[in-house]
């Protein structure tokens, strides 16, 4: 069945008038009636029928045209739908994040108030490539194999936080066996700090004891200061502790660190919106850093 034809008895059958019909589809009266006419011989069954000098739709025309009206209407409005998912593209920022999700949610916080139009998608599956930006360590490897433009590689040190009634918040440094008995507040186990994390303790010789596990870096804070067990903390991606309540010590062995990676991705086909947003990112996280990154920004060949 035509598809040009179902339009053209559709829009006759909206006016049911052939010349206002004709004069909106832009062809020729007879060219119109000619087409209807092929449309009603294929189907086997009159549309319209005339009385007087107008025309009316039978009762088959006007079942068609019901049909036909879930159908068309959603059409012509397809060209203004695709300009619309256009600009939502090019006004989106696909974010991947698998590491430092609080310092990442800030930059994005701040970006949006300078530029409010912004969408921001953030997504947290190491399995999903489909993104512009990757935030991640050097304890997933998953996203390092798609295609990068440019990648920012910083070092970020691994304190432990002790609650200020420990012993232990009174010194100057520890030494991560020595905390060996101690019960160990952590992310849940699904996110890359705490495999980072477990490879510390494994390599001090000992496996950790949880007395709580969260998604949130500001429960795990919380629950530490509360005395509840000990736990490992990034130097700036999660922010600041609350002095009062939690004690930051230096980890003199083994040495903890992480590799915080920023990449900007060309999986999704160059957007101008998400390599500026990477630039805007990258000082950010330096800013509180306080510090040049190991690696500066740059194309990846």
């Amino acid at each position: 069945m035509d598809q040009t034809r179902l339009y053209y008895f559709y829009i006759t059958a909206r006016h049911q008038h052939v010349t206002r019909a004709a004069e909106e589809i832009h062809i020729a009266q007879p060219s119109l009636t000619k087409a209807i006419k092929t449309l009603e011989a294929e189907l086997g069954m009159e549309l319209f029928y005339k009385k007087g000098r107008n025309i009316y739709l039978t009762a088959f025309g006007r079942q068609l045209k019901a049909r036909l009206d879930h159908i068309f209407p959603l059409l012509e409005k397809l060209p203004e739908d695709i300009e619309q998912m256009k600009r939502q593209a090019e006004n989106t920022v696909r974010l991947n994040v698998l590491a430092a999700s609080t310092i990442i949610t800030e930059a994005v916080i701040g970006y949006k108030k300078r530029n409010p139009h912004t969408i921001f998608e953030l997504i947290q599956n190491e399995r999903e490539s489909d993104c512009h930006i990757s935030v991640t360590t050097n304890a997933v490897n998953l996203l390092q194999t798609l295609p990068v433009r440019q990648r920012c590689v910083m070092e970020e040190k691994i304190y432990l936080a002790v609650p200020r009634t420990s012993a232990y918040a009174q010194r100057s440094s520890v030494a991560l066996a020595e905390v060996r008995d101690e019960e160990f507040v952590s992310l849940a186990g699904s996110r890359a700090f705490s495999t980072v994390c477990e490879k510390f303790c494994a390599y001090a010789g000992f496996k950790p004891r949880y007395s709580f596990k969260s998604d949130s870096p500001v429960a795990v804070r919380n629950i530490i200061g509360a005395g509840a067990g000990v736990g490992f903390w990034p130097e700036y991606s999660w922010g600041k502790t609350s002095e009062k309540e939690v004690a930051l010590l230096p980890i003199s062995q083994p040495e903890c660190q992480r590799e915080l990676i920023l990449s900007l991705h060309q999986a999704s086909g160059p957007s101008p919106l998400a390599e500026e947003f990477y630039e805007y990112l990258v000082r950010f996280v330096q800013k509180k850093a306080g510090a040049a990154p190991q690696k500066a920004p740059g194309v990846v060949k």
